[in-house]
């Protein structure tokens, strides 16, 4: 996985970049490891649920410190779930729906879906 390979690669003003599986790389082992944390699942909820195609870093409220949070950016990015970008000094996350779908269709949507009935239940108690 080198930024080289990747077409997901990133670059921002002064050549930042981060490397991204290319969509040939990414494994079913992987999403669901990245998706199996609590954070990283809320994390990809409210990507799924944004109007926005990106979101910066800061938008996300997430209960654990700057550098938990930057971690599971970074699972999530490795696994191919997400894509992050500079935007200025920003650092911009979209999830990659389309690659997800292409190579496991229905998975997001189920796990999705899942996830927001176990809510539901939860939160019923």
């Amino acid at each position: 996985m080198t930024a080289a390979a990747a077409p997901h690669t990133g670059t921002a003003t002064g050549g930042r970049t981060l490397a991204h599986p290319d969509r040939t790389e990414i494994r079913l082992e992987s999403v669901l490891h990245a998706l199996s944390d609590p954070m990283r699942l809320a994390v990809v909820r409210e990507m799924a649920a944004s109007e926005e195609s990106e979101l910066s870093c800061s938008a996300f409220d997430l209960p654990v410190t700057k550098s938990t949070t930057t971690h599971h950016f970074r699972v999530l990015r490795e696994a191919g779930v997400i894509v992050q970008v500079y935007r200025g000094t920003a650092k911009m996350n979209g999830l990659r729906r389309d690659d997800l779908d292409a190579l496991f269709p229905g998975l997001l949507d189920h796990i999705l879906d899942a996830a927001a009935r176990q809510e539901n239940r939860l939160d019923g108690k």
